[in-house]
């Protein structure tokens, strides 16, 4: 009896066809590339959640230098677009029409001595509606007022020090730049979507036309076929991994500190349990509308949501914490922000790594299972 090689000349053949219908399609070749290079436009230069420019309304009751110097402080900063008011009356009104985010309000008589003896006042109002936001207006004016009070003290020898002189140091990200954390996580998003969408809409869509009856009918076995399906799509989503990649490093000039050896490592697996839900999706519906649907619930809004690409997994409930580690995006994301702003950290790396084996090797498993090599 003949051996049979693994990659066998109908192998090959149908591989080979597989390429001509995705070349032939421009759809293809738009998730593949288009799509990815819009979300990395949108994330890398249109979404920040790094708040600045905050319009706060300023408002002194008794003018003198210390007011006029904690007033430049505001508008000197980055983070504050500060407008004076002569009255809060006035400035409340423009808060509640929503034109405002914050009053800082300079009461009673500020000098030199009263500050000396801790009796300056501010008060603050900020607006509660994006409780992220609040919480940072408050802590940058914390930091406002630190920063100026030290300088004053400096200057002319006020004791009216801090109790506690905090002193910050901000690993891997010290810029604490929103792109740095943003965009390693959109490769992940991009790769699903890649992985997931375009292999369970072709299956789809093949049912839908007609043409999957005619495959069956050829001699391939069902190893042939479901390999054939897998690797066209492997070879277009490791492509735009590494065309995200490239537009990460060098449009974005997000740093990456790691291996690109790992980097690849880690995304072969990823791509193949991707690869694995959406063939398994393909058994499940042989419609491409609902396909879609069920791709954008199981894996493009977790991805999102549920991966740590946005939303941080330990400030959820223990529930979904525990419902976030059915989703192999969560451990690539970890995995990806290592390798760009820490560098290689085996502790992360190593675990997360080993699960995306396990998730590659038992989805695609399932997914060979239920693979139907005739109508029923």
């Amino acid at each position: 009896m003949k051996k049979e090689f693994f990659f066998t000349k109908r192998l090959l053949g149908f591989i080979r066809k597989e390429w001509i219908e995705i070349l032939r399609d421009p759809s293809s070749f738009g998730i593949a590339f288009v799509l990815p290079s819009i979300l990395l436009f949108l994330f890398g230069y249109g979404i920040s959640l790094d708040a600045v420019h905050l319009p706060i309304g300023v408002v002194v009751e008794n003018p003198t230098g210390l007011t006029s110097s904690f007033e430049s402080s505001l508008k000197n900063s980055l983070y504050f677009s500060p407008q004076s008011y002569s009255t809060i009356q006035k400035a409340e009104a423009d808060f509640e029409r929503g034109q405002l985010l914050g009053i800082v309000w300079l009461r009673g008589n500020w000098n030199r001595e009263t500050l000396a003896f801790g009796h300056g006042n501010i008060e603050t109002i900020v607006n509660g509606t994006d409780a992220n936001t609040a919480r940072l207006i408050e802590g940058y004016l914390l930091g406002v007022w630190s920063t100026w009070l030290k300088r004053e003290n400096s200057d002319q020898n006020i004791n009216g020090t801090l109790p506690v002189s905090p002193e910050i140091r901000v690993w891997f990200n010290p810029a604490l730049l929103t792109r740095d954390y943003l965009v390693p996580g959109i490769i992940v998003v991009n790769m699903t979507v890649v992985g997931a969408l375009l292999t369970a809409l072709v299956v789809a869509r093949e049912w839908e036309r007609g043409t999957m009856e005619a495959m069956l009918a050829t001699p391939l076995t069902k190893r042939e076929h479901f390999i054939g399906k897998l690797f066209p799509y492997f070879a277009l989503g490791m492509g735009g991994m590494f065309f995200s990649f490239l537009f990460a490093v060098f449009i974005f000039k997000v740093p990456f500190r790691g291996s690109f050896w790992i980097l690849l490592t880690a995304s072969f697996f990823f791509l193949l349990a991707v690869l694995g839900i959406g063939m398994l999706i393909s058994n499940i519906s042989r419609n491409s509308f609902v396909a879609c649907m069920i791709v954008i619930v199981t894996s493009f809004l977790p991805a999102f949501m549920l991966s740590g690409f946005i939303f941080d997994i330990h400030s959820m409930p223990e529930p979904i914490q525990f419902f976030t580690l059915l989703f192999p995006a969560r451990y690539f994301i970890a995995i990806l922000q290592t390798l760009f702003l820490a560098g290689n950290v085996w502790s992360v790396i190593g675990g997360n790594l080993m699960i995306l084996v396990l998730f590659a090797g038992i989805i695609n498993g399932i997914s060979y299972s239920l693979w139907k090599k005739r109508i029923e």
